[in-house]
């Protein structure tokens, strides 16, 4: 069976699904692109200069493209699409073509978040189921748990923002952890003149006004900020707790569990993690489902749940949420999206 019929059945069932066809951009604005989608993607673009000397560049990934498409059509409400396409660009392996062939769907300004997700990655799991591919592995996984336990924990905000900021880069982040564990960050002479100015501040009058702020006003300021620097215990276990939870790794129907007994052994609360994975029910089919808290850090613009697919150590499928993409990319306000994109070349590998 060749690439052409495989094309052909999966774009049976996308169009049975009631996507509709769309034809994105080829050619981007390159700054454009990457202010938006991260360092990650620069390093694979495929970059020109035009005639203006306007930097270009060709379609990295059709899901920012087919954004990009969304806003400049004006378009509102929602928008159900599929595409057949190329995405152009370099990868770590010299064998790999800097030509990807595409097929893949998108759900942009949809309100049913939880409905959108399942019926994306239930779509692209029948188009496969369409093609003849054993030992199938589904690696599933929501970046929004991440930060939502980043925002439960006892840390100061500056550290807050870091974490969250540079999830997508490990090799720094590891380097953020190490830096949190010690309190390398910390300048003892400044703690410690805070600390004096706060024990001269109590003795007055705590209803006075200095600069038009009451004293009592900036004593607890002052509190927050004298009890930011944590103490070397509290910053080795916080950097203990962030480690642990990305170990997280098992099977799908047991997340659940494994995500219980992560909040009771480090006294988290329940409630800290409100919005699990909605994509739990997959259809088995002999699949391998692996729930991950580490895995979709590779790409920016994802928010919640994100997904892989493959077979034989080849990346088939991927796709995920990315809720900020269209405010990034113009758009006035946040548009729910959510969309996947199946490689021909690596599913043509991989067929039996």
């Amino acid at each position: 069976m060749k690439s052409k019929n495989y094309s052909k059945k999966i774009l049976e069932v996308f169009k049975k699904r009631r996507f509709v066809f769309s034809e994105p951009e080829v050619l981007l604005d390159s700054n454009y692109i990457i202010q938006r989608s991260g360092e990650n993607f620069k390093k694979l673009m495929l970059t020109f200069e035009d005639d203006s000397g306007k930097n270009m560049c060709l379609r990295p990934d059709l899901t920012v493209a087919s954004c990009v498409k969304y806003l400049e059509e004006n378009s509102k409400g929602t928008s159900k699409i599929y595409y057949s396409g190329q995405a152009y660009r370099r990868s770590n392996d010299n064998k790999d073509s800097i030509i990807n062939d595409q097929l893949g769907i998108e759900i942009i300004g949809s309100k049913k978040k939880s409905l959108d997700d399942k019926e994306v990655i239930n779509t692209i799991l029948k188009s496969i189921n369409k093609i003849k591919i054993k030992k199938v592995t589904v690696n599933i996984g929501d970046v929004s748990l991440f930060r939502q336990l980043i925002e439960s924990l006892k840390i100061p905000e500056r550290w807050k923002l870091r974490l969250i900021r540079h999830f997508w880069r490990p090799d720094y982040f590891e380097d953020l952890l190490n830096r949190l564990e010690t309190n390398s960050d910390i300048d003892p002479i400044a703690v410690n003149f805070d600390k004096k100015r706060f024990s001269e501040m109590k003795k007055l009058d705590p209803n006075a006004e200095i600069a038009g702020r009451k004293i009592s006003e900036i004593l607890s300021r002052f509190d927050k900020k004298i009890r930011d620097p944590r103490s070397f215990a509290e910053g080795k276990k916080t950097a203990k707790i962030i480690r642990n939870f990305l170990k997280i790794s098992c099977p799908i129907e047991q997340m659940d569990r494994y995500l219980k007994n992560f909040f009771e052994k480090n006294n988290i609360k329940k409630d800290a993690i409100k919005n699990t994975l909605p994509v739990k029910s997959l259809p088995k089919n002999g699949y391998k489902i692996i729930f991950s808290t580490n895995f979709g850090r590779n790409i920016e613009y994802y928010t919640g749940m994100v997904f892989e697919i493959s077979a034989l150590k080849k990346e088939i499928a991927r796709g995920g949420r990315y809720d900020d993409l269209l405010k990034s990319l113009g758009s006035k306000k946040n548009v729910s999206a959510v969309g996947a994109a199946i490689n021909l070349k690596n599913l043509s590998r991989v067929v039996q």
